[in-house]
């Protein structure tokens, strides 16, 4: 289990830290900062940026989100164009919203267009 406590204790040079997991973006109460304690302790840390969600994400449509969005950076580092990781982000999800969706026995069964699959994420610091 990474906790707090461990997370801030790191001694981090990362470009970003990725936490796709339900509500990593909210704070740890009624009437608290965003950013779950844990998000924070990632800054602590030395992350420049994070990626958050501000509500519960349905796994699949993460993971479809999260592949995406790395393969659009490894892209963009190898055709040495600048990018932001917020203009990755935005970039997946338009892929979202224009072409994915849970397919089943190679049958659409439902579009990722709807925001409840793609808008829970959110770029934070550089």
């Amino acid at each position: 289990l990474l906790t707090m406590d461990r997370v801030i204790s790191l001694k981090l040079d990362a470009d970003w830290v990725v936490l796709s997991a339900c509500n990593t973006a909210s704070g740890d109460g009624a009437g608290s900062e965003s950013i779950s304690g844990l998000g924070k302790a990632f800054f602590f840390a030395g992350a420049r940026a994070l990626l958050v969600s501000n509500w519960p994400v349905d796994s699949d449509a993460a993971r479809v989100l999260m592949t995406d969005l790395f393969k659009i950076q490894n892209q963009s580092s190898t055709s040495n164009t600048d990018s932001s990781k917020a203009q990755f982000l935005k970039q997946s999800m338009m892929n979202m919203l224009n072409n994915s969706g849970l397919k089943v026995n190679n049958v659409m069964k439902y579009s990722y267009a709807h925001p409840l699959f793609w808008a829970p994420f959110v770029m934070v610091g550089d």
